[in-house]
């Protein structure tokens, strides 16, 4: 009989932790982005173009090099900073300078934001700028988007892709 009492109890005990956690899994409710408003992420990791260009190599230099390193060809290791531009609705948000990363200055340009905008229709424009040039934007794309309550729009880029992608 007490093996019966013992089972009994155990089974009463873990139903009950079973109903604790079933309760705590859908309440409260928990949302991460505020009542009434939508969610946009921006993901860059794009290389800017070489600061200076690849140039082919003389005769004359190419006999001072030690064999093993004689390329036809020299590139310089450093890229250009990035710079990045995003406006919702004619109005800037965000707008910074990406330096490239590593040591020498010839990684890729990364930056991850978050912005919460009201829920609604809204106008993205998203420009960057990843050669040498000092004015105006390499990549310039524009949508019109109808954000949803507690909604996520993520904004990438892939330069291969044709620019900006948003998801």
């Amino acid at each position: 009989m007490p093996s019966v009492l013992k089972f009994g109890g155990q089974a009463v005990f873990l139903a009950a932790i079973a109903v604790v956690v079933g309760y705590f899994s859908a309440s409260p409710r928990y949302h991460q982005i505020p009542e009434g408003q939508s969610q946009i992420k921006l993901a860059i990791q794009h290389g800017g173009a070489r600061i200076e260009d690849c140039r082919k190599l003389t005769t004359k230099e190419l006999s001072k090099l030690p064999s093993t390193e004689r390329r036809p060809i020299t590139c310089s290791r450093e890229r250009v900073a990035l710079t990045i531009e995003l406006s919702i609705d004619g109005k800037v948000i965000y707008a910074d300078v990406l330096p490239p990363t590593g040591l020498s200055g010839d990684g890729v340009s990364k930056a991850y934001k978050k912005f919460l905008v009201p829920a609604g229709h809204h106008v993205i424009e998203a420009k960057l700028r990843d050669s040498k040039r000092t004015d105006g934007f390499d990549f310039d794309q524009r949508i019109e988007a109808e954000l949803k309550q507690w909604q996520n729009l993520a904004i990438d880029f892939n330069a291969e892709q044709g620019g900006f992608l948003f998801r």
